[in-house]
């Protein structure tokens, strides 16, 4: 036997002896991140998306031989396909070259699934923009290299906010076009730092990619940008956290009394919130009865118990007066009830929103009638709020709504199902606005109230901290606010001493 061949024998019988290892799996997220991805016309949107699927192998064999076939004699210089045409599906936007439509994707990865929106730059959509961010987790943020940020850029960025986005990715793109400028970056990434810091949103992810090119979306361009050491796009994305419905309590708007038998009765619906087991103490809205939860039923078996997303049957411990409509709830972490409260809306019809109108607003199973009074609309220039008697088609705005029976609502930012809603127009029955609950209105009071008031002067970054409290958001129309300087700040304190 030859040298090699006894070195081999030996390596084979060591292989043998060692216990086969298969290789560590990583851990798989099975929560799917949603995202968005916005900015201004031609940043790159659609074709960023498009790479992502192409490169996380997300298109299908007749989708790929599709794709090759429309972008027959639109491919670039690099003999590429046109990526936006996996996302631009209308005749309209492929013959404008334009997003007009919401697009949803799926793709995954080893350690994740994505759900990912493509939103329109146009500010005409700005309609259909919001409606992509308000089940997003996350925002991806476009701003082309050559040009920096732009208007629609802060629109977006304004529109994420409001909508309780508050994970953004901001993607550099076209930065072969700079010929991979790094000081460019470093200046678009700084002027959206601020912006994101003064909308209230420190979690900002900056990177440069080439969307046509691949680099740093799933594939790190370090070829061409030794001087990037952060990460992919896609990596961000799998690392990225979802909104949780756990932040408040047990929330089950009832969407149908279940009574099979003479023997059975259950209140149905899908978890809004928090979770819940046999034996808690829950309490009906708006009646204010109270119960226990005795057994929690699904389709094909009994449960121990259940969290938000799950569809359940709860049986109680005692015969109380349930409908459709109405909300179970933890005892010790009830919702908001009242018959006024303080809201953003969005208007998605020409005709906007007319002040003092009656309209239908619907949240979850439960429809009721309430007056919308405009207060002041978003000028999405400036970022300012100004005055506004009405809201025409696209705009944003803040609003006083007013019911005739009690309703029942946690704020947008602790739970998107319970504080968000739609308004239906009685007389086409088309949706007309889609709303977030910010506080509830108190029906009396405000700063014209007769009662003692106090006036404070305060430091601006704890007045901030104080102004973010649910106490204080929960009293916001009670409250007169004005920012001086100090100088002004004694001076006025002064003068009522005197």
């Amino acid at each position: 036997m030859t040298a090699p061949a006894v070195a081999n024998a030996a390596l084979d019988e060591i292989a043998v002896a060692l216990p086969s290892q298969e290789p560590a799996r990583a851990t798989r997220d099975s929560r799917p991140l949603r995202l968005i991805t916005c900015g201004s016309v031609d940043d790159g949107k659609s074709t960023l998306i498009g790479r992502l699927l192409w490169d996380t192998k997300a298109v299908k064999e007749d989708q790929a031989a599709s794709l090759q076939r429309d972008s027959s004699g639109k491919q670039n210089d690099l003999g590429l396909p046109d990526f936006a045409l996996l996302l631009d599906g209308l005749q309209a936007e492929r013959e404008q070259g334009i997003t007009i439509d919401v697009a949803y994707r799926y793709f995954s990865t080893d350690k994740r699934s994505f759900i990912v929106a493509d939103t329109p730059g146009h500010e005409q959509y700005t309609r259909n923009m919001a409606t992509g961010a308000s089940t997003a987790d996350l925002a991806v943020l476009l701003v082309d290299a050559r040009v920096g940020l732009l208007e629609q850029t802060r629109r977006h960025a304004t529109i994420a906010t409001l909508m309780g986005i508050r994970q953004f990715v901001l993607a550099v793109n076209k930065i072969d076009l700079t010929n991979y400028d790094r000081s460019r970056f470093e200046q678009i990434s700084h002027e959206f730092r601020e912006l994101a810091l003064s909308l209230g949103v420190r979690q900002v992810t900056a990177i440069p990619v080439s969307a046509l090119k691949g680099e740093n979306v799933v594939y790190d361009g370090r070829a061409s940008m030794p001087w990037y050491v952060g990460p992919t796009l896609i990596e961000v994305l799998e690392l990225a956290t979802t909104r949780s419905a756990q932040t408040v309590g047990f929330r089950l708007p009832v969407q149908r009394v279940s009574r099979p038998g003479e023997s059975f009765r259950g209140y149905q619906g899908t978890v809004a919130g928090g979770s819940v087991k046999p034996g808690d103490s829950v309490v009906i809205l708006p009646s204010g009865m109270v119960a226990n939860v005795t057994k929690i039923v699904t389709f094909d078996l009994v449960r121990n118990a259940a969290v938000a997303g799950d569809a359940i049957t709860l049986v109680l411990d005692r015969q109380v007066d349930v409908s459709r409509g109405d909300m179970i709830a933890a005892i010790d972490s009830q919702p908001m009830t009242g018959l006024a409260f303080d809201a953003h809306i969005v208007a998605l019809q020409p005709e906007g929103i007319q002040p003092g109108k009656r309209y239908w607003l619907k949240s979850g199973s439960r429809r009721q009638r309430v007056q919308v009074q405009p207060i002041s609309q978003l000028e999405l220039k400036s970022g300012k709020w100004n005055h506004a008697d009405e809201l025409p088609m696209n705009a944003i705005g803040k609003v006083h709504l007013t019911f005739d029976e009690q309703a029942i609502f946690d704020t947008y930012e602790q739970n998107r199902t319970t504080g968000a809603f739609i308004l239906i127009d009685p007389d086409t029955n088309n949706t007309v606005a889609g709303g977030m609950i910010n506080a509830r209105r108190a029906t009396i009071g405000g700063i014209h109230a007769e009662e003692h008031r106090v006036i404070m002067s305060l430091p601006a970054d704890l007045a901030d901290q104080l102004m973010a409290t649910e106490i204080f958001a929960s009293r916001r129309e009670d409250v007169d606010i004005r920012r001086v300087n100090a100088a002004k700040a004694i001076e006025a304190i002064d003068a009522i001493d005197e």
